[in-house]
């Protein structure tokens, strides 16, 4: 596949191959023009909670999972527990909620030839992933190895049946475009209409394919609101310990994984064995379902596209204590150039 030279051409490719590269040119002729989500999207279910936040557009939105030092999820916390600091300067909240609020999501699987004797077990707990997330989710699949596909009918799956459908699309073969795959499921991401945004990628090994580099791919991730949690399949081998004879290469793709979930408030898992993984699907789609949600209107009204650091301290109600806090570390404020940008300042 050819490296293209519009930045915005980065639309899912139809599943296969070959047929796949001659219908790139004509998908990115629409790569502009985010089209609605998919009408057979269950609407979003309303009673006894309003899923829709109303947000300004000046306003920082972030996604929270709060932590014991044990690493449990705490769930009793009130907007007074939390403190949120832009470049060192106190913010006041102009929302807070703590919902199972539905997600725009994408599962983004590896389909390399090292991935044949590993996608049985991913799928399953993929799909029990799925199944366990809030019924109200839009879910696509992309299944990548030296390109990458769109599995999902339409925009978004429709039903479970259709999911596990684009599960199913094996064709563990060649490399792995892992930088292309996440660059194009975070534009695809954008067609959603849920508040929340989350992508899931899972992968066992270091991108030998992709044609956007990896500054290119942190870049565009620091830029979006999608949260990205990350899965290494890097120790899964029964027979060899990866991290001995692919030293190196797994090293890599580890840091790679943990750097693309650090700067969009996700988190990365490495298990052990194949067997752990449907826990570790289970683990971050009750991660998901249990953040809080924070707004505030920033102080620094300098319309720069300086990058704005973000801490956010979490006390417990009772002891006062420290509590853990998970969410993106930033964000790129909106550049305005010329007499407009001065204006704003």
């Amino acid at each position: 596949m050819h490296r293209r030279n519009d930045l915005q051409c980065r639309n899912l490719l139809v599943r296969r191959g070959f047929y796949a590269l001659l219908l790139c040119p004509f998908l990115c002729l629409g790569a502009q023009a985010p089209q609605p989500a998919n009408p057979h999207t269950p609407p979003v279910d309303k009673k006894g909670k309003e899923y829709t936040i109303t947000i300004d557009v000046n306003e920082v939105v972030l996604h929270a999972t709060v932590l014991d030092k044990r690493g449990h999820i705490i769930n009793d916390l009130n907007q007074d527990d939390f403190h949120v600091y832009e470049d060192g300067a106190l913010q006041t909240l102009t929302h807070f909620s703590h919902a199972d609020s539905p997600v725009t999501m994408g599962i983004v699987i590896d389909d390399s030839g090292s991935m044949r004797d590993k996608r049985q077990a991913v799928n399953a707990a993929a799909l029990i992933f799925a199944k366990t997330s809030n019924p109200q989710d839009q879910v696509f699949v992309v299944n990548f190895n030296d390109v990458y596909y769109l599995d999902t009918p339409g925009d978004f799956a429709s039903t479970i049946e259709d999911l596990k459908s684009a599960l199913d699309k094996i064709d563990s073969r060649g490399g792995t475009a892992l930088r292309d795959a996440v660059i194009a499921s975070l534009d695809h991401v954008k067609l959603g209409n849920r508040d929340k945004k989350v992508l899931l990628v899972i992968t066992d090994g270091d991108d030998n394919a992709s044609r956007y580099t990896l500054e290119e791919l942190m870049e565009k991730a620091q830029k979006s609101s999608t949260v990205i949690y990350t899965i290494g399949l890097l120790g899964s081998d029964e027979t060899s310990n990866l991290f001995k004879i692919r030293g190196g290469e797994a090293h890599r793709a580890a840091k790679v994984l943990k750097e693309l979930a650090d700067v969009t408030g996700g988190e990365t898992y490495f298990p052990k064995s194949l067997d752990e993984v449907e826990s570790t699907c289970r683990q971050i789609a009750r991660d998901i379902r249990n953040q809080y949600t924070l707004a505030y209107r920033p102080t620094n009204l300098k319309k720069d596209g300086t990058f704005r650091n973000i801490r956010v301290e979490a006390l417990q109600p009772r002891t006062r204590n420290k509590l853990v806090v998970r969410t993106r570390p930033g964000y790129f404020a909106t550049k305005i150039e010329g007499a407009a940008a001065v204006a704003s300042k």
